[in-house]
């Protein structure tokens, strides 16, 4: 009987440290511990410093060039759809800077994240930390440059005798944070299945693109036919992006977007995190 409770201990402390392992590897701090949530704090900024220093190392423009892209797109499409096929919308270069800086956050993250594990495999095999960060700095990352962009809008918002309301205030964090939990759990699903199948960073791009054109971004949801704007929230982006334009145009939003936008990142987050635990063990085998 003793020998059996041996066993039953030495099974119960093995039990007990792999989940200590997998909890590491993982990510999850312990709440209740201050020491685990400052030191995962602290490496989640160290993260985000590097990456940021790495995207603006000897670069002259410096802060420019997180909103050139977006801005270059802009004149593109403006003189596509507004000088050649003449689109009959009011202020449309605002319109468009209003769909393309939140899209350039999503989408950089979406095409970005298959090679997040593999961009960091040295080290993974040398370094014990919390896997989960790396995605999350990155999104963050992106997230700055988005944030970046927004004295942008709002001179663009005075340009056309507009500007900001008062509900930006808890408009502008509430969507920060559901676009934030949305591309944080397409990153730990994305970058956690392309270290198994290297297929998924260019299926990865050619969502981005369909998904581009399927979104309210070059177009307002008001040009969609009736028979197809029922099916406007089965795109997990488009809910999100209309509401951004909502809030940047409008100073409002329409709550039933939000609500769908909402429902997408705590799903997205959740399958993340499942499809990231279930494979994180072997990470270091296959990185």
């Amino acid at each position: 009987m003793i020998c059996n409770l041996v066993r039953v201990t030495e099974i119960s402390g093995v039990i007990c440290s792999e989940r200590g392992r997998i909890r590491r590897m993982i990510g999850i701090p312990k709440w209740g511990d201050r020491r685990s949530l400052e030191s995962y704090w602290d490496l989640l900024v160290l993260l985000v410093q590097k990456e940021l220093k790495v995207r603006y190392k000897k670069n002259v423009l410096g802060y420019v060039w997180s909103i050139a892209n977006p801005l270059a797109f802009a004149f593109v499409y403006f003189f596509a759809f507004k000088v050649v096929m003449r689109i009959n919308t009011e202020a449309y270069p605002l319109v468009l800077l209003s769909g393309l800086f939140p899209w350039q956050w999503y989408a950089n993250t979406i095409t970005t994240a298959p090679n997040y594990f593999i961009s960091t495999s040295a080290i993974i095999r040398k370094v014990s930390f919390p896997l989960s960060t790396i995605p999350l700095a990155a999104t963050l990352n992106n997230m700055l440059h988005f944030l970046f962009s927004v004295p942008v809008l709002v001179l663009m918002l005075f340009f056309y005798h507009r500007m900001p309301t008062v509900n930006w205030i808890y408009g502008l964090p509430l969507l920060i944070v559901i676009q934030t939990t949305t591309l944080y759990g397409i990153s730990l699903m994305l970058s956690a299945l392309n270290l198994f199948l290297r297929d998924i960073e260019r299926v990865a791009q050619i969502i981005a693109q369909f998904a581009f054109f399927f979104t309210p971004i070059v177009y307002t949801v008001d040009l969609i036919p009736d028979r197809y704007l029922v099916l406007l929230p089965l795109n997990p982006a488009a809910p999100l992006m209309v509401s951004w334009r909502d809030l940047i145009l409008n100073g409002q939003f329409d709550w039933m977007y939000v609500s769908i936008s909402a429902g997408y990142a705590l799903l997205f987050l959740g399958l993340g995190y499942w499809v990231f635990s279930k494979l994180s063990y072997r990470f270091a085998e296959v990185a």
